[in-house]
């Protein structure tokens, strides 16, 4: 039974199947390794009582590491929730009563909204707090002027922090958890040091005003937690394959506390993230994010009855006619994602090969003093984004004062002889409203290109979500104008009936959010889902599709990636897009190493010495090495990775006595032919006796199905049964960069 090892899993050198930093996993390995170690486990279970627990404890401690993994996210997610909430607040003013209370909770006893300031005794502005009035020219120099030192007081400390202990902490993390999950080793990428500060940065930064979001952080945060308690669990600890496992569910709990979107978690983790996704990961990243989600709703940071971030309730159905303004959105949301992808990857790829890349905190702090400059003139966009997206989608209800965007007159007109209708027509503070948000709309879509990127934790799905639900906002308002001049028009017979007006901006707010949001990122599924457990608007599901699926057709047919894939190529990491088709006709003799006229490095079963081997070993980088029969008969024997020569070597020297420079190495059981020399050093048990092999006419797509399916690291090369080179998953991420006309160079690592 020696197939990556000994029979007894506790028998294996320490270190044999791990990997080093940056290099790729075998997953048909690990995942044999682990049938192996529960073939082991099953076969002890019969021995005694404390074999039988071991595996019952086995058996269900995938679910009590989901189960950990989703109360630690969602009580991790409360405390970032409440933290920026108060941080936010603090740039506006305290409450002098109770200065841990933000602006909500100071002011609950007299429940007044968002663009009430005047009626809240309990909370003090700054300019109050020195001793000024609340509203005149001076206060509003003195409000300016804090809401701006609290911006770059709050961006400097959280691109110091980042910089100081946790560079892996910046940005928005899916990119990287997405090559992470494909099977890729970061080291340190989600370890402890990285779930601190950035959960600690997220606060900040999200306080300080940037455009930015806290969601694509949220699943970075809590990856790094699966990660962490994954460690309590050997058998995924231990285990690569079987760690992305808990990775999957992880990421599924993040969406979920980000947006309190349990079962959007899940669809996100398995459209957008995932790459290896078995029915029982499914269970678990349900389970893990229904429980992230209760933890959060018991800390309630949403301040409101519901566990959603944007609770809309719409009375009104929406007409036919509405799915070409929706159609439209759709449209709009892909053309705008794709500005935004270009011009973001445009920045960055600047940041990255120029001097500006080498001042991180700076262009944080140039950054946050433009957007504090630009933001506080106008009131939308001096409130929290969350704020400003639930004000777009929430609907006007008559005598709603206080919202600019619901200054309406209502009057009756009479629809035949019959029937009146109550319509209501915009008044001169919706149209000044409308100027205010397409401001804020251009500084907002200028501000994302050049904040996300940057040294601090930063995610996407926010800002994507406001600049769509401001034109969404605005589209809304146009066809409700053209409702009010033409209300007996044909496209309306029938759907004036019960006397009330039908169109509702805030639900093409909603809709706009959706398209913009899919734009950027591709999503479709889990995006509709995620949109309505958001809003609570399960009525509008069709008009959310048809802008979903118009924006993903208009993105994918302007540009071809997403902005996370886009990010992946930028940094050259080793991801081969499961979802991309190969259509070029190469063979495998095109793609392998070495090439025709070049030598194969490789290792004889019987015949080299220690010396030899570590000489091999330090003239050549490979990552393993094909064991042949011999130099001249180079029939395939098995595969010998390099990381585990160098420890079975080094353990070798240490534990076993006569190990010398001149001792044989042997990969074959048969007894060696005695000689006078030092004794062999017997390395069977390291060497994988089943690599994954193809012959030199087999098509690349082929292979590159094989790599994405079955997530290889390499396969072995042969003609006639006789090696002759090798294909690593580098070797085909350039051929396919090459084949698309792409720099091959770009793709950096193993």
């Amino acid at each position: 039974m020696a197939f990556y090892g000994a029979s007894d899993p506790h028998d294996e050198i320490p270190g044999i199947g791990q990997y080093d930093d940056f290099h790729t996993i075998d997953w048909q390995r690990d995942i044999a390794r682990d049938r192996m170690r529960h073939r082991y486990i099953v076969k002890k279970r019969q021995d005694s009582l404390w074999d039988l627990l071991k595996g019952a404890h086995d058996a269900w401690s995938g679910w009590l590491c989901v189960l950990f993994v989703g109360i630690a996210a969602g009580f991790v997610a409360g405390m970032i929730d409440i933290g920026a909430s108060w941080m936010s607040d603090l740039k506006h003013g305290i409450c002098p009563q109770a200065f841990w209370f933000n602006r909500e909770q100071c002011c609950w006893p007299t429940k007044q909204s968002v663009f009430e300031e005047g009626n809240c005794s309990t909370w003090k502005t700054w300019p109050e707090i020195m001793g000024m009035a609340r509203n005149g020219t001076s206060a509003y120099i003195i409000s300016y002027f804090w809401f701006i030192l609290w911006a770059l007081m709050f961006a400097a400390l959280s691109a110091s922090l980042v910089r100081m202990f946790a560079p892996y902490a910046c940005g928005s993390g899916i990119p990287e958890i997405k090559t992470i999950l494909s099977g890729f080793i970061i080291r340190g990428y989600l370890g402890k040091w990285t779930l601190l500060i950035k959960s600690v940065g997220l606060m900040l930064s999200v306080s300080a005003g940037l455009t930015l979001g806290k969601e694509g952080p949220m699943v970075h945060i809590a990856s790094c937690i699966g990660n962490i308690f994954s460690h309590m669990f050997p058998k995924y600890g231990r285990n690569e394959a079987k760690k992305r496992e808990i990775l999957s569910a992880a990421a599924a709990a993040g969406v979920s506390v980000a947006f309190g979107a349990p079962i959007g978690g899940v669809l996100f983790s398995l459209e957008e993230v995932s790459y290896y996704f078995p029915l029982k990961t499914l269970w678990r990243s349900f389970f893990c994010a229904l429980i992230a989600a209760f933890v959060l709703r018991s800390l309630t940071p949403f301040g409101n009855e519901h566990s959603v971030l944007f609770f809309v309730e719409y009375n009104k159905p929406w007409i036919f006619f509405e799915l070409i303004p929706f159609v439209f959105l759709g449209i709009m949301g892909g053309v705008i994602g794709t500005i935004f992808i270009k011009a973001n990857l445009w920045w960055c790829r600047y940041r990255k090969f120029s001097k500006l890349g080498q001042y991180p905190v700076a262009e944080v702090l140039v950054v946050t003093l433009v957007t504090g400059i630009l933001c506080f003139p106008n009131p939308f966009t001096r409130m929290n984004m969350n704020e400003l997206i639930y004000l777009l989608f929430s609907q006007c209800s008559p005598g709603d004062n206080t919202n600019p965007l619901c200054d309406y007159k209502r009057m009756n007109i009479t629809n035949g002889a019959t029937s009146s209708i109550e319509v209501t027509e915009p008044g001169p503070g919706v149209y000044h409203a409308i100027i205010l948000l397409l401001l804020a709309f251009v500084f907002k879509l200028a501000l994302a290109v050049f904040t996300f990127g940057m040294k601090v934790p930063a995610g996407l799905f926010i800002p994507s979500l406001l600049l769509g639900s401001i034109m969404g906002r605005i589209v809304g308002i146009g066809v409700e104008r053209f409702a009010y001049s033409y209300p007996n028009i044909w496209l309306f017979t029938g759907e004036c009936v019960n006397g009330k007006n039908l169109i509702t901006p805030g639900l093409y707010a909603m809709v706009g959010a959706a398209a913009t949001l899919g734009g950027v990122t591709r999503m479709t599924v889990s995006l509709v889902v995620i949109m309505f457990e958001l809003t609570g608007g399960v009525g509008y599901i069709v008009p959310l599709m048809a802008a979903a699926m118009a924006s993903k057709w208009v993105g994918d047919a302007l540009g071809r990636q997403g902005i996370y894939d886009a990010h992946i190529a930028l940094n050259g990491y080793p991801f081969l897009d499961s979802k991309e088709e190969f259509a070029h006709t190469t063979l495998a003799a095109d793609v392998m190493q070495p090439k025709r006229n070049e030598t194969l490095n490789v290792i004889t079963q019987d015949s080299m010495t220690v010396d030899d081997i570590e000489t091999l070993l330090k003239e050549t980088e490979h990552n393993g090495y094909p064991v042949v029969v011999s130099k001249e008969n180079q029939y395939l024997v098995g595969f010998v990775l390099r990381r585990d020569l160098n420890l079975a070597i080094e353990n070798a020297k240490r534990l076993i006595e006569g190990i010398t420079g001149a001792s044989i190495v042997l990969f074959t059981s048969a007894a060696p032919i005695q000689n006078l020399g030092p004794p062999p050093l017997k390395l069977k048990k390291i060497l994988d006796m089943a690599p994954i092999t193809v012959t030199d006419q087999t098509p690349m797509e082929t292979v590159v199905d094989m790599f994405r399916k079955l997530g290889l690291r390499q396969t072995l090369v042969t003609h006639n049964g006789r090696l002759l080179g090798v294909i690593t998953k580098k070797d085909v991420l350039r051929h396919v960069k090459q084949m698309d006309n792409e720099d091959p160079n770009t793709v950096l690592f193993n």
